[in-house]
């Protein structure tokens, strides 16, 4: 994933967008950020005289994260901006959130008059720890069909409402908390959320329902409201429960009731702590039996805000996993095999298979784990050792739970491919390629902290098996999938990119792909048949070569302060891959020709002289310009020109295909990646 820095205070907008050269505003990030591309915020007030442009609107693939661990304490984006909703004409927004697209540790405010901090309008973000305080009608706002994931965030003193769910908008609302506000959630027309885990404190109301919304409430907590805890009106139909699905929502002194139904109708309540004497209208209680550790919000005292919180909670949800005495859940402690098998045997009932035994002459009759160490063993999750061992209290590594999970649910269809976004991929043992490749495919593996580094023998540890069981869940239908930034895609290229599939260059596009040094289009295309042009090109040269600098630096009379391209442009010519005109002009939009590009390359990598007999190659040689004779036959003699479909036509336009695949080809030269056999290197016969 590419990323872009922003500093409020030290940054610059006419600046690279580096660390070390950030830009000053997210508008400005958000115009050059391309999907996939996170947009790292440095402390600070981010506001309209401080040049930002609202309402920000973040596309498809692109994440505005903050500080994620204090919610984006001091991290504030403040500011509103006219938006023409489809729904509901104008409106007073801060942020537009589209599909894919995530903000992460930021505080949000919108202190104008009705004023939103984050209009969803039919699209599915994910917006997590973050803190919506002050806004002066609601924090976010959902319509349309909208489906995003809310989750372990901060409403704070909220005018009207912490979340408003309209028309048909569904989605998840977890692990929040709303305090200080008028109704911490409200739903209406025919919204249909789940509601799950939130803490709804001192309010005036904690959750209001009106017209036709059906939300699934689960496990939250109604507590010190002004009002109430929970309202009912019109035809609203909250799901709280039933007999074999206990909804566990805890409801406690709120000052004039816990549960008000002005339907008219009942509603039945199965497994809530809520106190009839607390209850206006009628309400059918039905008789639930719930464990007094799963009332109201799911959470241990040491997995708040950590990477695996969303897995850990989902398991604990199913009864799959559960935490210690003391309230902790200890997610970075190891795991024994005996434990390992104890979560399989429970998570999974699969057919025993034929041939499998259960039976290990280290694990005695008495032993506590024995008839899930059999039951696991039996469906094939695990085996022991050639001495007929389990070695139950071993602690489990990582490529020994991925190997597992992959032969106990019959998993196939991996390839090799799968394999190169992983750094350390050398690290994984002979026998588990296969496997792990296949799961990659199948979007098993979770890794923390650096997602292209598997750490395959290091032990794994309770919170990384949560998140690799639950991803088998996912992968068998049993669960829904969950946004974690360290889910790995079987090849990011391959799915992100929707048109270079039977395309002559996908190898070449790929392979860079996976070393993130290219990236497509927010649409998920990458157009490889498109033009390049000379400030696109630039970038690519200092993204993948990072080239030092050999002339003084020029500045070109055509290319603006704050053009996006200025600084990969001075980059490159610095270190001799392109050069301006005699007139002090660079032509940044001009398109590039496949010889201006080979003679590029030349240039930068000082490839040595060739023969020009190198040139019999090329079918139109002789329309090669003089002064690009010699740097055409020195990159064809280092095997670095790819020309689809025949070598010639040097002066036609290059395509992001050809400079993904000659760039590619210099990294061969240079030794830095391995060759990829293509009938379209140009070679001399």
């Amino acid at each position: 994933m590419n990323a872009l820095y922003v500093d409020p205070t030290h940054g610059n907008d006419s600046a690279v967008g580096s660390a070390a050269a950030p830009l000053r505003t997210i508008a400005a990030a958000l115009k050059q950020a391309t999907a996939p591309t996170t947009i790292q915020l440095a402390p600070g007030t981010y506001s309209a005289d401080r040049g930002e442009v609202f309402p920000l609107r973040v596309p498809e693939g692109i994440v505005l994260m903050g500080n994620k661990r204090d919610r984006g304490q001091d991290t504030l984006i403040l500011g509103s901006g006219s938006y023409n909703s489809p729904t509901f004409q104008r409106q007073n927004v801060t942020i537009l959130l589209e599909t894919g697209a995530q903000l992460l540790g930021v505080t949000v405010t919108n202190s104008t008059a009705k004023g939103t901090g984050i209009w969803l309008e039919s699209t599915s973000p994910t917006i997590a720890r973050n803190t919506l305080a002050n806004c002066q009608r609601e924090g976010i706002f959902v319509t349309g069909n909208g489906k995003p994931v809310i989750q372990d965030n901060r409403f704070l003193n909220n005018a009207a409402s912490g979340i408003f769910l309209v028309r048909h908008s569904k989605g998840e609302v977890r692990l929040n908390t709303f305090e200080k506000t008028g109704y911490g959630i409200a739903a209406s027309d025919e919204s249909a959320p789940l509601v799950s885990d939130n803490q709804l404190t001192h309010n005036r109301t904690g959750i209001h329902l009106s017209r036709q919304a059906k939300p699934v409430l689960r496990r939250n907590l109604f507590a010190n409201n002004s009002q109430g805890g929970l309202v009912v009106k019109d035809k609203a139909q909250p799901d709280l429960g039933g007999s074999q699905n206990p909804a566990g929502n805890l409801f406690r002194d709120n000052q004039q009731f816990d549960l008000d139904n002005q339907t008219g109708t009942a509603i039945a309540s199965a497994g809530n702590q809520l106190n009839p004497v607390r209850v206006r209208g009628e309400v059918d209680f039905v008789v639930a039996t719930v464990k007094a550790t799963l009332l109201g919000p799911t959470r241990f005292n040491d997995t708040a805000g950590h990477w695996a919180e969303v897995f850990i909670d989902r398991l604990v949800e199913r009864g799959l996993i559960s935490g210690f005495p003391d309230g902790s859940f200890k997610p970075e402690a190891s795991l024994t095999r005996a434990e390992y098998a104890a979560l399989i045997a429970k998570s999974f009932n699969l057919p025993r298979q034929l041939g499998r035994s259960g039976q290990f002459r280290d694990v005695s009759r008495s032993f506590w784990g024995r008839d899930a160490i059999a039951k696991a063993a039996e469906m094939g999750f695990i085996s022991g050792f050639g001495d007929k061992t389990f070695r139950p209290q071993q602690n489990l590594t990582r490529v020994q739970a991925l190997v597992s999970l992959v032969s106990g649910l019959g998993l196939q269809g991996g390839t090799s491919d799968a394999l190169l976004g992983y750094r350390d991929r050398a690290e994984i043992p002979p026998y588990a390629t296969d496997a792990i490749a296949t799961a990659t495919q199948h979007r098993l593996v979770v890794n923390y902290p650096n997602p292209k580094e598997l750490n395959p023998l290091r032990d794994i540890s309770r919170a990384e098996i949560a998140a690799l069981l639950y991803q088998a869940l996912v992968a068998t239908g049993e669960a829904q999938a969950v946004p974690s930034p360290y889910l790995i895609n079987a090849d990011p290229l391959l799915l992100s990119f929707t048109d270079i599939q039977s395309h002559w260059a996908a190898d070449f596009i790929r392979r860079l792909g996976s070393l993130e040094l290219i990236s497509g289009f927010a649409d998920g295309s990458f157009q490889p048949n498109r033009s390049i042009n000379r400030a696109e090109y630039a970038a690519l040269i200092v993204k993948v070569f990072n080239p030092q600098p050999l002339r003084p630096l020029v500045k070109f009379l055509d290319v603006d302060p704050n053009f996006w391209g200025l600084g990969a442009i001075q980059q490159a010519y610095r270190a001799g891959f392109l050069s301006g005109f005699p007139d002090g002009t660079f032509h940044p939009e001009q398109t590039l020709h496949r010889v201006h590009l080979i003679v590029s390359l030349a240039s930068g990598l000082s490839l040595p002289a060739a023969e020009t007999s190198q040139l019999k190659a090329y079918a139109d040689r002789a329309t090669i310009p003089s002064y690009a004779r010699a740097a055409v036959a020195a990159a064809t003699q280092a095997e670095i020109v790819v020309i689809h479909p025949q070598p010639k036509d040097l002066t036609q336009n290059a395509t992001r295909a050809e400079a993904t695949a000659m760039v590619y080809q210099a990294l061969v030269y240079t030794g830095r990646v391995n060759e990829i056999d293509s009938p379209y290197i140009v070679r001399l016969k």
